[in-house]
Order: structure tokens, then sequence, then C-alpha cells
């Protein structure tokens, strides 16, 4: 896959809130995801431990009130997206808004580096 095509589909898997879809089809084996510092997972390595991340997220949403994911923008073996949702969580306030931008690099067809640039919530 080409890197536009990459970008297409996780926007495509994102929109419909298929987050692990998007972990088992487009990830590297090496992924290294990154969030920003004070995060729980301020870095994550390898594609087990990525799915692990990704499936603690998504058991700790309750409900996802609304999400919103904008088109890529793609540059050489990069590309970024926005990512805006209103979710209800374990442990948080009801209706909590997460707002990030997310860049990704790809190499032969998969990503290999994720990096969410967001606000971290007070604990």
């Amino acid at each position: 896959m080409t890197v536009k095509e990459v970008a297409d589909r996780l926007v495509e898997l994102c929109r419909k809130g298929e987050f692990n879809q998007a972990v088992e089809e487009l990830y590297a084996e090496n992924i290294v995801s990154l969030e920003p510092k004070g995060s729980r997972t301020e870095r994550t390595e390898g594609l087990a431990d990525v799915k692990v991340k990704s499936d603690m997220f998504a058991k700790q949403t309750i409900k996802v009130n609304s999400l919103e994911v904008s088109d890529p923008i793609v540059a050489e073996n990069f590309f970024t997206i926005g990512l805006y949702m209103n979710l209800d969580m374990q442990d948080a306030p009801p209706k909590m808004q997460m707002d990030e931008i997310c860049v990704y690099h790809v190499v032969d067809g998969k990503i290999v580096n994720e990096q969410f640039f967001h606000t971290v919530p007070a604990e």
C-alpha cells in the first residue's frame, strides 16, 4: 500500500470506531507508539504491546458520544490526522473531550511509528 492508501484506510477505520482493526491491519510488527509526557503509556513498542494498549483504551471506553476524524495530510512517508472524540470513560468525568493530532510514519506499506499530541488530563 502507498502512504496515501494507508492514510485513507486508517481514516476509514477510525471514522467507524474500528481502532483495533486499524492496528491489526495497518501496523508493522516493530511499531513504536508515543504519547505525551505524563501519559500512562508514554512509549509502547511492538505490535503485541500496542494491541494491548488499544484493547485497554477500548475496555475503558463506556460510550462514544461523538467522533470526528479529519482527512489525512500526506508528506513523503508521513501523514497526520486530527482526531476529536467526546467519550464517557471509566474513572473520568462524563463527556470527556479528547482532541489530538496524530502523526504516522509509513515504511513498506505499514505504520512503523505513531505519535499523539494532546493535553494529558490531570489525574
